[in-house]
């Protein structure tokens, strides 16, 4: 099921118009199917992206996601996982800046079996309106296991997308509580998940068996981004050392880097954004898409 959404241009998000615009570069959405008219001489250039709103089955329920991508064409397919707090603007035009740069980008909601769409505007609405003491029955249910279960429904409903190039590998990256979920995307998928990047991750070191680190070895085809804050690195240094240690062993591709910005530094709508750090992040996601 699938709900079309037409865009004469971006959303004007919660965060504040500088940070939007360097979220956004030059992406605008141009008319879905169906829909009359040819685009500004402006606007030449700048890619076309469809987006639509959708819901697939899971063996928990139905998820809701957000599903854009370039017009024309296949692309490789990415699973967005948002933070703590949820999808909203922000999230919405990170994976539109993705999918302007190639890819065919799903934003899931991790929330879905309590919750459908946004539950917050942006972060501070979320940590203003006792966001986490709401989300923390959602997010009790997101074992490792649920999110495996997640992973594999949502590979299955990218590789039925006319949209995704199924002869490329699927990238997946999270964000704070989701950096976990791309470990566990991989590990679910190891046969089409190419690359799983963290940023800002929580719980990547844990003891576990089911600890992101102690998966590694069971994806010998994924390459990994461990993007780690320094207030996070700062609380648990060995943490970086055992994710090195950990992918090492497994002879799997991983880049494990401290960034001089603190937890959240990646979202543009977070009090943490940083946005010189977020964008070499940036930079560094894609060179590893590239290898798709």
């Amino acid at each position: 099921m699938c709900k079309q959404t037409t865009h004469a241009g971006p959303t004007v998000p919660t965060f504040d118009r500088r940070q939007f615009a360097l979220l956004t570069g030059s992406a605008t959405l141009a008319a879905c199917t169906g829909i009359d008219g040819e685009l500004d001489e402006d606007l030449i250039g700048t890619p076309t992206l469809t987006e639509d709103d959708v819901q697939f089955a899971t063996a928990d329920g139905e998820m809701d996601a957000l599903f854009v991508r370039p017009s024309a064409g296949t692309h490789p397919a990415v699973i967005l996982w948002p933070d703590i707090a949820g999808v909203r603007d922000a999230k919405r035009m990170m994976a539109r800046r993705l999918a302007e740069a190639g890819y065919a980008v799903l934003l899931v909601n991790p929330y879905y079996r309590d919750v459908t769409g946004q539950q917050f505007a942006s972060f501070a609405n979320f940590a203003s309106s006792g966001g986490f003491q709401t989300v923390r029955p959602w997010r009790d249910k997101l074992s490792s296991e649920a999110i495996m279960r997640d992973a594999d429904a949502i590979v299955d409903f990218l590789d039925d997308q006319d949209g995704v190039d199924r002869a490329r590998r699927i990238g997946t990256q999270g964000y704070c509580m989701g950096g976990p979920f791309t470990v566990y995307s991989a590990h679910a998928r190891p046969d089409r998940v190419g690359v799983a990047a963290s940023f800002h991750g929580g719980g990547l070191v844990r003891e576990d068996d089911h600890s992101p680190h102690r998966l590694l070895a069971e994806t010998p085809d994924t390459n990994y981004i461990f993007a780690i804050a320094q207030d996070d690195d700062a609380e648990a240094p060995d943490h970086k050392t055992v994710l090195r240690r950990a992918a090492s062993n497994a002879e799997v591709g991983a880049e494990v880097e401290v960034y001089s910005a603190d937890h959240g530094w990646c979202v543009p709508d977070s009090p943490a954004y940083n946005h010189d750090e977020a964008e070499r992040a940036w930079s560094r996601l894609l060179a590893f898409y590239e290898g798709l």
